[in-house]
């Protein structure tokens, strides 16, 4: 048994190395007529994660099943960054206790961001002691030895490491997607944001080298991939840990020389993005003019408190270089209310911020804490209530401003990457745009993959109606 450990999960590992992925061929095979039901809760990287996790139980002989009371195993890829995805998982176990309770032979897991958790594991251990099996973030290759291990020993296995180890290069991958494509670029986050709990559950900062992922890209292009988003948790800082001259600027020129026709990366700190990103992203025009730039708050003392590392006067500065420089680029953001000890003028220069910035679309939160961070020892003197008088008043502008970027659409011609059909409408279909605006339109003889041509004929606050141009 292996418990998570924050004093380990803090040390940041600068001597990892670059391992293949390597299964041995005993496990191959050996699980086959069994299912598996797998459960995602978080980000794009809990989603790409999730497409590992599919091949390498794919690989050892277990098939998916889509109603979770069917499957032999039920995993849980859990997200520790709101207590609203927290909440989800632990009423998922709870269902799955009672499910067990028909089913003894049901084999469940948890992994992902909870895992590296010591409270989550401590309440697992205390609590759901029907858990057959949990593993963190940094042993994600490991799932088929872990599966193994408690149901042969049959019993509760807990592997979690704190320390993020090697850079683990080639696991099997099961894309649930044929044009549309995740890439890990760099892994983990060295910037302790306050409120921020995914240094610890993700680790330190680690690149893949640029080779791993230029060879991924272009045998994607191969595939017949129309687009690809480059993830990370603090995309921007790709490089700084591997190379003196080379970051994620000059890894977009080459990416974008691969011929891919869209790329997208995600997601952005304000601190670490640079004149030569925005200047590459100007440049080319398979690099989606479409940028995640979290606020979180438009108060510098408020941002200082969170240890954002930015003012509202440098992120202004940044936000006005984008839209000067990249042609028709849509910003979005993510902001944070409520945090410890904001005030109503705080707020109000949150506020200020988003009426300058007229964002193309915003992910707003009442502030929650998380365990282990140095904002969850704030006082926090802010009733709830005002809490959520704040996000009202705060989603009420951002949608207004939705809508007024929207309408500026109305009547151009855009083109769409083709998601799918609608099920309940004949000939209409769905898609988005190079701002990454979700689009509902009209057409013949189409196909997902696509990359069509939609002239805009409606537009709402969260999409745009539209037909196939001629």
């Amino acid at each position: 048994m292996q418990l998570p450990n924050y004093k380990e999960a803090k040390v940041r590992n600068k001597k990892y190395k670059r391992v293949e992925y390597n299964l041995d061929d005993n496990y191959i095979g050996k699980y086959s007529g069994k299912t598996y039901f797998l459960k995602t809760y978080g980000c794009q990287m809990n989603e790409h994660d999730s497409e590992n996790i599919k091949a390498m139980l794919e690989s050892i002989g277990f098939s998916e099943q889509e109603d979770y009371t069917k499957a032999d195993l039920v995993l849980l890829n859990t997200c520790s960054i709101r207590e609203n995805a927290h909440n989800k998982a632990f009423g998922m176990l709870g269902r799955l206790k009672h499910l067990k309770g028909q089913k003894k032979d049901l084999i469940i897991g948890l992994c992902g961001c909870m895992a590296q958790e010591v409270g989550v594991v401590e309440e697992i251990l205390k609590k759901y002691k029907f858990v057959n099996f949990v593993f963190g973030t940094h042993n994600l290759y490991r799932l088929p030895l872990i599966i193994d291990k408690a149901l042969t020993e049959n019993k509760q296995e807990i592997e979690v490491f704190s320390k993020e180890g090697d850079l683990i290069e080639n696991i099997p991958v099961r894309r649930e997607n044929n044009y549309k494509a995740y890439v890990n670029i760099i892994y983990g986050c060295d910037k302790f944001c306050t409120y921020c709990i995914v240094p610890f559950t993700r680790g330190g900062e680690r690149s893949r080298k640029k080779e791993d992922i230029l060879k991924e890209i272009k045998e994607l292009v191969q595939d017949g991939y129309k687009e690809v988003t480059l993830l990370g948790q603090n995309v921007n800082a790709y490089g700084k840990d591997l190379y003196e001259e080379y970051g994620l600027g000059e890894l977009l020129e080459d990416v974008s020389k691969t011929k891919i026709a869209r790329i997208r990366f995600t997601t952005s700190h304000p601190w670490d993005f640079t004149d030569k990103m925005i200047d590459v992203i100007s440049k080319y025009s398979n690099i989606m003019p479409s940028i995640h730039l979290p606020l979180q708050s438009g108060s510098s003392r408020i941002l200082k408190l969170m240890g954002r590392r930015y003012t509202k006067e440098s992120y202004l500065e940044l936000f006005d270089k984008m839209k000067e420089k990249i042609p028709d680029v849509s910003i979005s953001t993510d902001i944070i209310v409520g945090f410890p000890q904001e005030s109503e003028e705080d707020f109000k220069e949150t506020l200020d911020v988003v009426n300058h910035c007229k964002y193309d679309n915003a992910f707003t939160f009442i502030y929650s804490p998380r365990e282990n961070t140095p904002a969850a020892k704030l006082k926090d003197n802010i009733e709830y209530r005002i809490k959520e008088e704040r996000l009202q008043k705060l989603n009420n502008l951002v949608n207004y401003y939705f809508l007024e970027n929207n309408k500026k659409l109305e009547n151009q011609t855009v083109e769409v990457l083709v998601e799918g059909k609608s099920i309940k409408k004949e000939n209409q279909y769905y898609g988005y745009t190079k701002t990454n605006k979700l689009v509902n339109f009209t057409g013949e003889n189409i196909k997902e993959g696509d990359l069509v041509s939609v002239t805009i004929t409606d537009a709402k606050t969260w999409s745009l109606d539209g037909k196939l141009s001629k």
